[in-house]
């Protein structure tokens, strides 16, 4: 099918959704993802993803290719986080604000659903099972543009997801998968006026950046992740390092992996020995990969490293490479963030109650962090099933995208006859001819 043959059924296929009850929607994620983790499916899914992982490989980066590669446990997972999503509270319907008029009118700020959610992203394999179960859940159809590199895997995914549909006799095409991986379909869903009703792009800052240039209809700005962790003169060094180490390491390739470090000057020759010694010296001992520290000219007077180029604290790594800079105070550092962020997650590492606070204050993030690591950015983590994405900006939607973030809301408002300026209104019409 066309992108436009596919965008008509989707919205075709979006009332059908809508008018779904709470239990249907809740029943047909729970078939999808009884569907996902069927043998056949499962079998086939792995199948689809060794085809693809052998076609990038020599193409990406070793990090990039743990992105894109599927398991037995990482599709055991994906079908979890639907059924979470799936008990999680149905938000269509909710009345958000009620307001009675001295008049009598009732008037009732109520979700409803987006329509039509398309959602274009990378080599990110789990993406569609996230994608579709909120969006169903929300009561939209959506239409998913996967990457080049995970297409044959997204593919599969989503014939495995259909089944679901066709149990639970909701539209298939309330869950698609564009056919063209070109920049063509890209452009023409970011200008699908009429046909989507809302586009969230996850991917690099180029993708993010076309969509939000170029996009006609309502697209969400998900952020590249230049995120920071700020170690205070008043941190608990062994602390500092277990995060920085966590947010760094534990999958370096994520948007909210940490990308840049501060140090308080009084605290650095203390702490970078201990950061070299567990990040690079550790790591290289055990036989896995060091972190490369980029370090601006203080931070290499103390510690051995690549010299940081300007650019590097502008550089989203996705890799085992770390910017660290040591800076005189937290105003610096609040400062340094401020000229370098993409306001995706930032945290600061210290024991000092009126530091952390000027700090969460002052920074202008979707996500702060006091003492924890940057990788809790997640919808998962936050306690909203999985994540759409992660929103940088602040219109309507800021930081991990679950389900209230794909609802709209409209106004409903009951009367027993009301007309605006009550007997004056009638006689107005005929003495003001």
């Amino acid at each position: 099918m066309t992108t436009q043959e596919i965008l008509e059924a989707a919205r075709a296929a979006k009332q059908a959704v809508a008018l779904a009850s709470s239990r249907t929607r809740q029943s047909v994620l729970e078939r999808m993802a009884d569907a996902l983790r069927a043998p056949d499916s499962v079998e086939a899914i792995l199948a689809a993803n060794a085809e693809d992982m052998a076609a990038a490989k020599g193409h990406i980066s070793d990090v990039m290719l743990d992105r894109l590669a599927l398991t037995r446990s990482r599709l055991t997972d994906m079908a979890k986080g639907m059924r979470e999503v799936a008990a999680l509270p149905d938000p269509v319907g909710d009345v958000l604000r009620k307001i009675v008029r001295p008049n009598g009118l009732v008037i009732e700020k109520t979700a409803v659903p987006m329509g039509v959610i398309a959602i274009i992203y990378e080599s990110r394999p789990n993406v569609t099972s996230d994608a579709a179960a909120l969006a169903l859940k929300a009561g939209s159809a959506c239409v998913l543009r996967c990457g080049r590199d995970a297409w044959a895997s997204c593919h599969a995914i989503v014939e495995a997801l259909r089944a679901g549909l066709r149990k639970a006799r909701l539209p298939e095409c309330a869950v698609s998968l564009i056919e063209d991986t070109s920049h063509a379909s890209a452009n023409e869903l970011m200008t699908a006026d009429g046909l989507v009703d809302l586009l969230i792009p996850r991917g690099g800052a180029g993708l993010i950046r076309a969509c939000v240039e170029n996009a006609t209809v309502p697209c969400i700005q998900t952020g590249t992740g230049i995120c920071h962790v700020y170690v205070d003169k008043a941190a608990d060094l062994a602390m500092a390092v277990n995060i920085v180490e966590n947010a760094k390491t534990s999958r370096p390739s994520v948007c909210n992996a940490e990308e840049a470090l501060l140090v308080h000057r009084d605290v650095a020759a203390q702490f970078l020995p201990m950061l070299k010694a567990r990040l690079v010296d550790a790591r290289a001992a055990a036989g896995i990969t060091p972190v490369e520290l980029h370090l601006d000219a203080r931070a290499a007077a103390i510690i051995d490293g690549v010299p940081a180029a300007p650019q590097d604290f502008d550089t989203e790594y996705l890799d085992y490479k770390l910017s660290v800079a040591v800076v005189d105070d937290v105003d610096a550092a609040i400062a340094h963030i401020a000229k370098h962020s993409t306001h995706h997650s930032e945290a600061i590492v210290t024991a000092d109650a009126a530091a952390a606070q000027r700090f969460t204050t002052c920074v202008d993030s979707a996500a702060v962090y006091v003492n924890a690591s940057t990788r809790f950015t997640d919808g998962g983590e936050f306690g909203l099933g999985c994540e759409m994405g992660i929103s940088t900006q602040k219109l309507h939607a800021r930081g991990p995208m679950g389900l209230a973030e794909l609802c709209t809301y409209k106004y409903i408002i009951r009367g027993s006859g009301q007309i605006r300026g009550g007997a004056s209104a009638k006689m107005s019409c005929y003495t003001n001819k």
